[in-house]
């Protein structure tokens, strides 16, 4: 078996870790850029690789519609499929019996989704799930679950996070490729003793690492970070942890100090599509009018193509003039800094300093408003 996980260092629940795959190496904490159908929006594999991206995030729901598994397995897998030669973890589906609302129905024996493309039926099972991360060739594969929305009531969410744990079974069952990793998720909502719970049926199973999912669904930030927390203390030591569907800046540096591992999420790439970029004082709006004539890049702390070629004034006129260049530059600067967030974390905590370098990140980084921010979430569940 190639995957391997193993922790080089600690600073408190933060960790430093390397992760071996069949397709190449990961430094955690890592971040992983997602390319849902097979393609990081706006980014090319070159432009990936330049930013220091070292494994992507595909969907395995997103890709059964199109071009569908056949396809890119007759193609080479989905490495060969994208010409990025490096890692590769795939979501099994599970998150969309939450994101798709009324087009899925969730029985026992698997989910059966109505198309969003062009309203034919699919149904995908734990062993189907398996079969198509599989032959994908993905170096991670995740069990298929059942994503609770928040809000539901305890027993909802139990109702869920049972059902889970009986598809984690049958997934590892089922699951028979070589050099790839099979990842269990943990459920349960925002409630602690759900959470523990599901830790401890899932643990004995013994994964090759532990998700947490059912999170960054709407839920404040302060259960999040306190269920992160629990996790951080809960989960394998020896084992990676991956945190489902979070990548806000503050969000990345809070949860790696409370021990986890490998994230993912769309909003860096979603949001420099609005004209939205990161820097160390916060997220900035570049097609508003103070960045009309500024002659220096939106970032000069950053060693993105963009901050190092082009000034913010640039930015801005492209977004105004709605040039499709404007979508690559801010999502190339977007994505750099997220990882090199990470890396700059990796180096606080083999040095120990890593409260230090929270405190620090935290105390210049202006925080978006979080009804905002929770508002801006739900209409985008809305729209998909």
């Amino acid at each position: 078996m190639t995957f391997r996980f193993q922790v080089n260092a600690t600073d408190g629940y933060a960790r430093v870790g390397t992760l071996n795959t069949a397709h190449g190496q990961i430094e955690t904490p890592a971040f992983m850029p997602v390319a849902t159908q097979g393609s990081v929006k706006a980014i090319a594999p070159d432009d990936l690789k330049t930013l220091g991206s070292t494994i992507l995030l595909s969907n395995t729901y997103h890709l059964m519609l199109r071009p569908s598994i056949q396809v890119i397995r007759n193609l080479g897998g989905i490495q060969d499929f994208m010409s990025w030669p490096g890692p590769v973890l795939t979501d099994s589906g599970g998150f969309q019996t939450f994101s798709l609302g009324r087009l899925q129905r969730v029985s026992e024996d698997g989910v059966t989704f109505r198309s969003h493309i062009d309203g034919s039926e699919h149904f995908l099972s734990p062993e189907t799930s398996m079969e198509y991360q599989a032959l994908l060739g993905s170096d991670i594969a995740m069990v298929l679950d059942q994503v609770p929305a928040y809000g539901l009531t305890e027993s909802q969410v139990q109702l869920a996070m049972n059902r889970t744990h009986r598809w984690a079974l049958r997934c590892k069952e089922a699951h028979s490729r070589e050099n790839q990793a099979l990842f269990a998720v943990v459920q349960g909502g925002v409630s602690t003793d759900l959470r523990l719970e599901s830790a401890y049926t899932l643990m004995p199973m013994d994964f090759q690492g532990y998700a947490v999912g059912g999170l960054s669904v709407g839920e404040p930030k302060a259960q999040m970070y306190e269920i992160a927390s629990l996790m951080g203390e809960t989960l394998p030591h020896d084992k990676p942890r991956y945190l489902m569907g979070v990548g806000s800046p503050e969000d990345l540096v809070e949860c790696v100090g409370r021990g986890m591992d490998m994230f993912d999420c769309a909003l860096p790439t979603r949001v420099a599509r609005n004209g939205a970029l990161f820097t160390h004082h916060g997220r900035v709006n570049v097609d508003s009018a103070p960045f009309r004539e500024q002659d220096r890049p939106i970032d000069e702390h950053c060693d993105c193509y963009t901050c190092l070629s082009f000034s913010a004034a640039y930015l801005h006129h492209l977004f105004k003039a709605k040039e499709l260049l404007a979508y690559r530059l801010a999502s190339i600067h977007n994505l750099r800094f997220v990882i090199r967030l990470m890396e700059e974390a990796r180096r606080a905590i083999e040095c120990g300093t890593f409260d230090a370098f929270r405190n620090r990140f935290l105390s210049e980084y202006r925080i978006t408003n979080e009804n905002v921010r929770r508002s801006q979430k739900e209409k985008w569940f809305q729209r998909r």
